[in-house]
């Protein structure tokens, strides 16, 4: 874990941490970055002993996005932006579609591709100097980074379509406003809530969480029947579990449960 360059990655039993680690280009996301953080986001998707990723920025920015110079300089801009995009989907994917639960914090400005990693986290926490914009169009390009997935989701059309289409730039009061946040707090207070919640969720259940990220990811493309099925069939699964037996226990017994 030792071998990561523009990102700082550690695995403490049931944490896993990520910090993108470019603070001197606004932990831009040029294709160094973008192989790191694919690559811990696919240890984490691959470990079964982790419950938690917790997902900031070094210095004062979250991610100010795509390395716009990098793309500049690259000889092939075109080229550069697909294999770029590719990488950083694969990123985005695994740490959607892992059983760990994702939480971000938000540490300053989140713009383009940076404003979509935040809000791909499962729990987003932001400081309240944090600020959020999709910024694409000011360069003549489009959304990545499943931002076009997330957004209509999360804040519904119209609001997504001021965002990527005017560029607004929201602070974090008002993204919390918009729905786009769970938790706004003060700067100095940041690391210590997000940690918090790690700490919270790396003594729950895994598998209900995991099954928790499943239906909602899945949940958009399925007739109600097929969501009822999908429903029925993880709660089964879960009440097979040992941590569904200790969790029944620990309800009946009036204690508190103790998930493996």
């Amino acid at each position: 874990m030792s071998n990561y360059q523009n990102i700082l990655f550690s695995h403490d039993g049931p944490i896993a941490r990520i910090t993108l680690n470019r603070p001197d280009a606004a932990n831009g996301i040029d294709q160094a970055l973008a192989d790191e953080l694919a690559r811990a986001a696919t240890y984490c998707s691959d470990d079964p002993a982790i419950k938690v990723v917790v997902l900031t920025g070094a210095g004062r920015f979250f991610s100010a996005g795509g390395d716009v110079r990098a793309m500049s300089e690259s000889g092939n801009t075109g080229q550069f932006i697909e294999k770029l995009a590719a990488t950083l989907h694969h990123a985005v994917s695994a740490l959607a579609r892992m059983d760990a639960l994702l939480i971000v914090g938000v540490n300053g400005v989140a713009a383009g591709a940076g404003f979509s990693l935040a809000v791909a986290g499962d729990l987003v926490v932001a400081a309240e100097s944090a600020k959020f914009t999709m910024a694409y169009t000011k360069i003549g390009l489009s959304p990545d980074g499943g931002a076009s997935y997330y957004l209509p989701r999360i804040i519904g059309l119209r609001k997504t379509q001021e965002l990527m289409l005017t560029n607004r730039t929201l602070s974090a009061a008002e993204a919390l406003e918009w729905g786009l946040l769970h938790q706004v707090v003060r700067d100095v207070e940041l690391a210590d809530a997000v940690e918090e919640l790690a700490q919270q969720f790396a003594q729950g259940p895994r598998e209900s969480n995991a099954h928790v990220k499943k239906l909602l990811l899945v949940s958009g493309q399925h007739t109600l029947e097929e969501q009822l099925a999908t429903e029925a069939a993880f709660i089964t699964q879960g009440a097979e579990s040992a941590d569904g037996a200790e969790g029944i226990a620990a309800f009946i017994g009036k204690r508190a449960p103790k998930f493996a």
